[in-house]
């Protein structure tokens, strides 16, 4: 025991221990510094002992103080007596008193012989007074006459009073003396004062010496207790009882605390001291302490080891049933006696628990390995590869997954759908040849694990595994099986050892309650089998892969029904018309469609409108609310409104739908601020001009016939919704065989490079297609220009002007007068025939007639009137006037009101059309008016029939 305390004493302590100020072993030794510190602690009994004496001194010099203060305050008083009394006896008893006192000016006699007596008696006053108290004399002549403080009664009975007044300078201790006459009676009196602090001043000169006696012992006490400390210190080798307890406390849980085994042996080979640990590992009796090595009945190896005088490490050594891990060092070094100490550790169980604990690690890293790798992807094929990646090798050696057919569309999984599944991935299984490979329809077999899976919703496992799937009957399944006919063994249910797979585990896919597929684990060769544990964490690896198939499932579905409805709102096709030729592309993003729209509009007049535009945000909301802009826009261009106007339209509409969607109570998926982007363009055939207006949208791109290629510059309007500026417009002159390229900003902007970036590397796909279709310039921008992974989608309509050929055009200015109807009417026929339309003369005639009589009756110069043959024939009525007729159902009394009618009757369509020079009163006819069932044989009484009330 002693050698383990000086070993612990004497073991090297770091300078700066994280425990050296708590009184641990390496406390014990201190820097000399800090020793004067440690004898003043409180903890150390050299402390106490050292606050016991300051105590003891502190007492003394109050006790001292206090007995001087006291006695100097008795004496002062007894001393102020005493003058007081001397004073005022001997002014009383002074020769002439009674003269003075019985003179007319008593004052004027006794204040000077006062004054002189107070000073030379060392009394602070002297007052004279008659026999009621009126003062003669007083150091302070404003209180003579006035009354005297004190009780003078005993002075007018012939006694001396002695009395002691608190007043505000101080305490003052006063004798009041009779003054008796010549017959001895009373005739005045005396009294004089002193203040006490006069006296006691004199007792502070005592306290310096009170309090140097009490300074020199208090050093005296100091010195004394650190010499007895420091002594103490030398001989406890620097251990204080803190230490020395800590120590004790330390070395009890060593030895009976710790699970390791303590043995400690002296120079003799004797057993000098075992912890209980030690006891129980060597099974040692009670009465060890004190017996030899040799005589403890341990195993050979054991006692050999713990006789020698060679230190140990780590040596594993058996005893019993036990395998012990030993260290032994000798204590020579750090004790006075040589000895050594070795402890002893339980190592059985050891390897079985490093074991167990090897396998739980691998375990949970393939779990958050397969949280991060699993679900990188919103495709359920690709998900199901990533389960098969993630379980072989590290699993499995061969992993499979197959799904229902309806999950890899995106549809809800049904319980009916159980029996066909589709082979989605296969990993580990290339050399396997009995497994059907990925791709393949295969049903499950009745009685096999993968049925019982299903039935139970839980993983079940195989030592003898099967090969559990097979294609279903009559279907081989794609690739060069399917022309050998049925599968010789349709429910594939054969014995599986002979191709190396050993052990199976299979697991249902389950999420949200509802199967999805199944997921089968093989071990093959000399692989452990699948244990109990292994069915666990296989089912844990399906429930975070059934989560992510699910997902991917859920986006497959919504992903379909959000481009199946925005393709259900771009146009179909180019409508038939012959002022361009257009091509278009439309790709949505890959993580959901968003609202990009385009469309080809015939206007009347060989005119077409081109349009492109974009709804912020994606999905079903941008998909919808790019339908109604698509359809107000077509609503808008039958109105044949300026592109500025249209968009100003259509900008109302985009607030309108904002705000509806601001007072909606349930939010969804399009809560917020609606916005979109819109370019408009109107291209004129016959005079190569295109008018364009843009809010917020990307400008367009024309490629001209020799190759050029430029980004007009064309106003740029705020975004639609915002209720900005108003809109601007642009004209473009476009010779024919030009391309006006439009587009939305997915197909020049990506996570990759800027629009600037995007802008100059679409003008160089574009420098090349001069000679090329829109078709081709379409496949060409889009080799160039589409991402790898499109984040937005991309909308791209290309369009190669024509212009209409002069001959086609007629035109005739029309004075202000109705006779000049029928020469134009004449110069129209003439025409007709020209183009070889005389079966359309009849209709275009009465067309005519009427809206060029309105011109001219309700119209204002200058009238003009212009046909063109394209593929439809149109007549147009052109004045400066700013009113716009309209059809009005006459009676049969009215004499006019039906012209109107007939050309809105006879007319394919009719309307007007604005411009900045006034209006055009429009009338689209069929070419061959038989093919649109013409109107070559009507008579006058045909058309009087029309209005005919009684006609049924």
């Amino acid at each position: 025991m002693k050698a383990l305390f000086r070993r612990i004493r004497h073991a090297p302590h770091a300078p700066h221990g994280p425990k050296a100020d708590e009184g641990g072993p390496g406390a014990g030794r201190r820097a000399p510094g800090s020793i004067p510190r440690a004898l003043l602690s409180p903890r150390s009994a050299a402390g106490q002992v050292f606050l016991l004496q300051v105590g003891i001194v502190v007492l003394l010099v109050v006790a001292a103080v206090t007995a001087l203060i006291l006695q100097a305050h008795r004496d002062s008083t007894r001393e102020a007596r005493r003058q007081s009394v001397t004073a005022a006896e001997a002014f009383a008893n002074a020769p002439g008193m009674e003269q003075a006192l019985k003179s007319p000016d008593p004052t004027a006699v006794l204040q000077p012989r006062a004054e002189e007596v107070r000073k030379r008696g060392g009394v602070d006053f002297v007052t004279v007074t008659d026999t009621r108290g009126t003062r003669y004399t007083n150091p302070i002549p404003e209180r003579i006459g006035k009354k005297f403080i004190g009780n003078i009664e005993p002075a007018l009975h012939g006694h001396v009073l002695v009395e002691t007044l608190d007043t505000p300078s101080g305490r003052v201790v006063q004798a009041v003396v009779p003054v008796t006459g010549s017959d001895g009676s009373v005739i005045g009196v005396v009294s004089s004062g002193l203040k006490v602090r006069s006296v006691a001043s004199m007792a502070a000169n005592q306290l310096p010496i009170i309090l140097g006696t009490g300074a020199v012992a208090l050093v005296v006490s100091t010195t004394g207790t650190a010499l007895v400390a420091r002594r103490l210190r030398r001989q406890t080798h620097g251990l204080g009882p803190v230490e020395m307890a800590r120590m004790y406390d330390h070395h009890d849980a060593v030895l009976h605390a710790v699970r390791e085994g303590v043995l400690i042996t002296g120079p003799d080979g004797r057993l000098v001291l075992a912890n209980d640990e030690a006891r129980r590992l060597l099974d040692l009796p009670a009465d060890v302490e004190g017996r030899p090595i040799g005589s403890l009945g341990l195993d050979e190896g054991v006692e050999r080891m713990l006789a020698s005088d060679e230190p140990v490490t780590d040596e594993v050594r058996p005893a019993g049933d036990r395998l012990l891990a030993v260290n032994k060092r000798i204590t020579a070094p750090h004790s006075g006696q040589p000895g050594s100490v070795a402890t002893l550790r339980d190592t059985t169980e050891l390897a079985a628990v490093s074991g167990r604990a090897e396998v739980a690690r691998a375990r949970l890293t393939l779990l958050y390995d397969a949280g991060v790798r699993i679900g990188t992807t919103l495709d359920v094929t690709r998900t199901a590869e990533e389960l098969a990646e993630v379980a072989v090798p590290r699993f499995a050696d061969v992993a499979a997954v197959d799904l229902l057919e309806a999950v890899q569309k995106g549809q809800e999984p049904t319980v009916e759908a159980w029996g066909r599944m589709r082979r989605t991935a296969l990993c580990g299984g290339a050399e396997t040849p009995a497994l059907p490979p990925a791709g393949k329809l295969v049903t499950v077999a009745p009685g096999t694990a993968a049925d019982r899976a299903l039935e139970s919703g839980r993983a079940v496992a195989e030592t003898v595994p099967h090969d559990i799937v097979g294609p279903p009957p009559g279907d081989p399944g794609p690739g060069p099986d399917r022309d050998r006919g049925p599968d010789p063994d349709p429910d594939g249910v054969r014995a599986m050892p002979e191709h190396g797979l050993r052990s199976l585990v299979t697991v249902p896919l389950r999420a949200r309650g509802a199967t999805l597929g199944m997921v089968h684990f093989w071990r093959a060769g000399d692989a452990p089998a699948f244990e109990e544990d292994d069915l666990s964490l296989a089912e844990e690896l399906a429930a975070r892969a059934a989560v992510a198939v699910d997902n991917a499932r859920r986006f497959t579905r919504e992903h379909a029904m959000a481009v199946t409805l925005q393709r259900s709102l771009l146009p179909r096709g180019v409508p038939e018309q012959n002022a361009l030729e257009a091509a278009w592309r439309y790709l949505p993003a890959e993580a959901g469609v968003g609202g990009d729209w385009f469309d080809v509009i015939p206007l009347p007049g060989s005119r077409v409108a081109l349009v492109v535009g974009d709804v912020v945000g994606h999905g079903l909301h941008a998909a919808a609310t790019m339908g109604r802009l698509r359809t107000a826009v077509h609503n808008l261009s039958a109105l044949d409104l300026p592109p500025d106007e249209l968009l100003a339209y259509l900008d109302d509409l985009v607030i309108r739908i904002d705000a509806d969607e601001r007072t909606d109570d349930e939010p969804g998926e399009g809560a917020g601020v609606t916005g979109a982007t819109c370019l408009y363009a109107v291209y004129d055939a016959v005079t190569g001009a295109c008018t364009l207006a843009r809010a917020g949208h990307p400008a367009p791109v024309v490629v001209r016939p020799d190759g050029t290629v430029d980004s007009p510059r064309v106003p740029v309007s705020p975004p639609l919704g915002l209720n900005g500026v108003p809109f601007e417009t642009a004209e473009l002159r476009l010779a024919e065989g030009s391309k006006l390229v439009l587009y939305t900003d997915g197909l020049i902007e990506d996570r990759n490079r800027d629009i600037d970036t995007g802008l100059a590397l679409l003008h160089g796909a574009l420098r090349d297609v001069a000679d090329r279709t829109p078709e081709e310039t379409c496949q060409t921008v889009l080799d160039t220009m589409l991402p790898e992974h499109p984040l937005d989608d991309i909308a791209l309509l290309v369009a190669g002007t024509r212009l209409l050929d002069p001959s086609q055009v007629a035109r005739w200015d029309v004075p202000s007068d109705p006779r000049a109807v029928a020469g134009v009417r004449r110069e129209c026929a003439r025409r007709l025939r020209e183009w070889g339309l005389e079966e359309a003369a009849f209709t275009l005639e009465l067309i005519l007639s009427e809206l060029l009589t309105n011109a001219i009756r309700y119209g204002t110069e200058p009238i003009g009137v212009r046909l063109l043959h394209d593929t439809t024939l149109t007549c147009e009525v052109s004045d400066a006037g700013s009113t716009s007729p309209r059809v009005r159902r006459a009676a049969s009394t009215d004499e006019g009101g039906r012209g109107l009618f007939l050309v809105a009757h006879y007319a394919q369509r009719w309307g007007t059309r604005y411009t900045p020079d006034g209006k055009v009163i429009w009338a689209e006819l069929a070419p061959y008016p038989d093919a649109a069932g013409g109107t070559a044989d009507l008579t006058a009484d045909d058309l009087l029939a029309q209005f005919d009330d009684d006609a049924p």
